[in-house]
């Protein structure tokens, strides 16, 4: 049966030679392909480029772009370089689209991803923005699902539908851009979701917050954290919860340090009324917890 959504991939990279071959394995393994695949090249320095041109070579529905080579910096990843990355190649799409993702070239795609993302926005109208949940590989190599929560998409495999897209964009170039589109989207009426995919959860083969350095990310959390407006008790519980993550007491403090240090700079922030949605919405998180709980707290359960 011919695709009933016109679905375009945009997959920025930079310096990905490691993981840019396991993410087009399996973009080429989806039952449902893509009608549109633009591999962005963000200034390159390795053999990442000529990984992409050659799969290019061999799948008509691909093309290669590159944008000029940029200054990194020490943190790559804390000026939005990706969602500038992406929402520029958003722009170069030919003809018209009704859903596009922003996949991220450190992931190994579940073969169903597409057919199972096509179908959820076709059995949903108000889905405006889906994805799948994610695991990272434990010590013994099995597959474990990352924390997240149902209404959260995971910056690594954003799918927006047209109308969605067009009412947030452009999406904000700081850390917690995640965040702050999808609160975006739903003030704007629209739903978000992450799903559970047939045959398992995507691989993110480069575990979340470990690049540059596992301490690093966890300060870019607590940095994400103060840009779309937690409130401080709900970042305290955040940090507690984190305690136990490795590296243990460490990564909640380092949490902890990258909002103060965020707070102290007065880093650029979402808009207010994103900020008191998120503020409001992590309150009545922290209430529940508080009057309902009487188990032992899943370690998956997101704060």
């Amino acid at each position: 049966m011919a695709a009933e959504l016109r679905i375009a991939v945009v997959v920025p990279f930079l310096d990905e030679q490691e993981h840019l071959p396991d993410l087009l394995a399996s973009m080429a393994s989806q039952t449902r392909a893509p009608d549109v695949l633009l591999l962005v090249d963000d200034g390159s320095g390795d053999r990442s480029p000529q990984l992409a041109h050659a799969y290019a070579a061999s799948h008509p529905n691909t093309r290669v772009l590159r944008r000029p080579p940029r200054a990194v910096g020490r943190d790559r990843l804390a000026g939005g370089a990706a969602v500038r990355a992406f929402d520029w190649g958003v722009g170069q799409i030919d003809g018209e689209w009704d859903v596009v993702a922003k996949v991220d070239a450190d992931l190994r795609l579940n073969p169903h991803l597409l057919a199972a993302l096509e179908d959820a926005f076709l059995a949903d109208p108000r889905l405006g923005m889906a994805g799948s949940y994610l695991a990272v590989l434990d010590d013994a190599g099995r597959p474990v699902r990352q924390r997240c929560r149902p209404e959260h998409v995971e910056g690594e495999t954003k799918f927006y539908r047209r109308g969605c897209y067009d009412a947030i964009a452009p999406l904000p170039a700081m850390l917690g851009w995640d965040t702050i589109d999808e609160v975006r989207a739903r003030l704007s009426g629209w739903r978000t979701a992450s799903l559970d995919v047939p045959g398992g959860d995507s691989l993110h083969v480069r575990p979340m917050g470990s690049h540059d350095g596992r301490l690093r990310g966890f300060r870019r959390w607590g940095r994400c954290a103060w840009a779309y407006g937690e409130h401080p008790l709900h970042v305290l519980a955040v940090a507690v919860q984190r305690l136990g993550d490795r590296p243990r007491l460490l990564g909640g403090l380092s949490y902890l340090l990258g909002y103060g240090h965020a707070a102290l700079r007065r880093l650029p922030r979402a808009e207010k009324a994103v900020r008191r949605e998120v503020r409001g919405d992590g309150l009545r998180r922290l209430w529940r917890r508080v009057t309902l709980r009487s188990s032992v707290p899943d370690p998956l359960e997101v704060l």
